[in-house]
């Protein structure tokens, strides 16, 4: 389980930088212990709304094995109207690790950046789970067109989405064991 975190078009925050390094390697023992599930090789990268596009998309393509520039272009045009209202974004690779996104946009304090850490760190730990990654994957082919799901297929995975999301803001609450206050 090796951590790295590392900025992507934005100069100028290395005190940012300094203080995620330190919240992450934290919060990757925490949220460890906290959650069923094991920890895969996490990449942190700090960006902006269209960093976030940009790169959400290239790893969602990537996991869906899309090739077409044109489809690709169009979904992050629609991820970068989407990135502006993110605080973060956890995405599963097809090599086993996980890409975590963080919106420095939305992050004014060290408590915003603990707890946005957290949540995505417990959707890191939820990808080990059993065909939670071929779910998503599932979805990534759908909504890039390559493979059509059911109606039934897009109703679960929407469904076992909103059970995720529940369980990590309900572990939002570890935050306040890196940053007291935080959540």
């Amino acid at each position: 389980m090796k951590t790295t975190v590392g900025t992507h078009k934005i100069p100028g925050y290395g005190a940012t930088l300094r203080t995620t390094k330190r919240l992450a390697d934290q919060a990757v023992r925490i949220v460890n212990r906290a959650v069923p599930g094991s920890m895969p090789d996490v990449d942190i990268i700090l960006t902006n709304p269209r960093g976030m596009a940009e790169l959400g998309t290239a790893a969602d393509a990537e996991l869906a094995g899309v090739l077409d520039k044109r489809t690709r272009d169009r979904a992050e045009r629609a991820a970068l109207k989407l990135a502006r209202d993110v605080a973060g974004r956890a995405i599963p690779r097809a090599n086993g690790t996980a890409l975590v996104l963080i919106n420095i946009d939305q992050h004014a304090t060290p408590g915003d950046m603990a707890v946005t850490l957290v949540h995505e760190l417990v959707h890191c730990m939820q990808f080990s789970r059993k065909n939670v990654v071929e779910r998503i994957v599932r979805d990534v082919r759908d909504a890039f067109r390559v493979e059509r799901q059911s109606r039934r297929q897009a109703r679960e995975h929407e469904r076992l989405v909103e059970q995720d999301e529940r369980e990590a803001y309900g572990k939002e609450h570890l935050a306040n064991q890196l940053i007291p206050g935080a959540a």
